[in-house]
């Protein structure tokens, strides 16, 4: 079966519904993704035939043991792990991001700083916050260039200094879309012996995570962001996987992942992320390995998404009263997911998402919890942007028809 729009779609029940007989239209994929029938079928199976807790002598807890060695082994292949023990699974990226703040920041003193950013959603940067308020450590957020809508990296750069202990930032913002050079970022930070924590929720489903290669100390991500069930992942460098203290039960065990995962994790959604997994790593070469089809495969995603971008951007161009907040640069598409934050001039945003709502046209409004970008943007008490999120489900078609439907708000140039 070859790449193509309509192979892809087939894949997702959601897409091939009508509601009131008209179809329905997902340009609202950051804030979640569709899924595939293969998650489906998959979490259906693990939860009808196998539901047990870890640990029994018995079939349906050893195939639990094995729903969980699944998954931090496909995880491990998406992220480019060193090892399947370097997974950290949870509720999601947020709770997973505030659990692991706390033993993180430990051992952090008063007098020493954190860095955040305006462009990250707040989910890494309310938990870092909170941390360096208990410690009395200092906090400073990095500022945004307002011209595109990218992280201003010699500001980040400017304030690392001895005192550092972390450096909290997105590999793409949920918001614009743009992506970060987080590899340059980890260089500088681990020069003053800083860690990094990254935030690649909204990355994973359109780039490929190499954690080794940007050589991190943390990175987590949401698998319902990239077709998958209500599950957050987080990597911990293997120098951290037993040096932190983590807050835990006392009789829970203390090696490995295991140390950081509270209670009873959701097994039918690490049997969904598995099949997720499989669902990305589809396009490649039959024998290679789970990473090389996830490679290949990216490639075709990442190819596709760009014809996207190009296609939405020279869509907006025919109108003059639409503001983007994000890159424009036809030469820098990938330096940008195809996410478009925009407004219309003389409506709110929120008038825009409910007249796309009432054409099943799926579309989010407001700041997306990036409080930082829309603070500096001026537009957080003024409805925030609405936001356009494609993935590589969508088509330049449904673009087309997402501007007919815009037209009465529209004024051609």
């Amino acid at each position: 079966m070859s790449f193509t729009p309509e192979a892809i779609r087939r894949s997702f029940p959601a897409l091939n519904q009508t509601v009131e007989n008209q179809p329905v239209f997902f340009f609202d994929g950051p804030g979640g993704s569709q899924v595939p029938s293969t998650v489906l079928d998959a979490m259906t199976d693990y939860l009808g035939r196998f539901n047990s807790n870890l640990g029994g002598a018995f079939f349906s807890s050893a195939e639990t043991v094995s729903v969980v060695e699944k998954a931090r082994a496909s995880a491990q292949a998406l992220l480019g792990a060193p090892s399947a023990s370097n997974i950290v699974f949870g509720a999601n990226m947020t709770s997973l991001t505030f659990q692991l703040s706390r033993a993180i920041s430990r051992d952090w003193q008063e007098g020493d700083e954190i860095i955040v950013t305006a462009l990250d959603h707040y989910s890494n940067v309310s938990s870092w916050q909170q941390a360096a308020e208990d410690k009395g450590a200092i906090v400073h957020q990095v500022k945004v260039n307002e011209a595109d809508c990218t992280l201003d990296i010699d500001h980040l750069l400017s304030l690392l200094n001895a005192k550092t202990r972390l450096v909290a930032v997105t590999y793409a913002s949920n918001t614009t879309g743009s992506l970060v050079d987080v590899k340059r970022i980890v260089e500088a930070a681990h020069q003053v012996g800083a860690q990094v924590y990254v935030d690649a929720v909204h990355y994973a489903p359109h780039a490929l995570v190499d954690v080794q290669s940007l050589g991190c100390d943390f990175l987590a991500c949401s698998a319902y962001k990239f077709f998958g069930p209500h599950v957050g992942i987080a990597y911990i460098a293997p120098q951290w996987l037993q040096t932190l203290r983590p807050y835990k039960v006392e009789p829970a065990t203390d090696e490995g992942p295991g140390r950081f995962e509270t209670g009873t994790q959701s097994f039918e959604a690490l049997a969904g992320l598995v099949a997720a997994v499989d669902y990305l790593a589809q396009w490649g070469d039959v024998g290679a390995s789970l990473r090389q089809r996830l490679q290949q495969s990216y490639a075709l995603y990442q190819q596709y998404e760009v014809s996207l971008s190009e296609h939405f951007l020279q869509r907006l161009s025919q109108y003059s009263n639409i503001t983007l907040y994000g890159i424009n640069d036809q030469q820098r598409l990938r330096e940008r997911t195809p996410t478009f934050a925009i407004r219309i001039d003389g409506v709110t945003p929120g008038d825009v998402a409910v007249h796309l709502g009432k054409q099943h046209m799926c579309v989010w409004n407001g700041h997306f919890y990036a409080l930082g970008l829309c603070k500096q943007l001026g537009i957080l008490d003024d409805g925030g942007v609405i936001r356009i999120g494609l993935m590589h489900y969508n088509t330049e078609e449904e673009i087309d028809q997402l501007f007919t439907a815009l037209e009465p708000f529209l004024q051609r140039q």
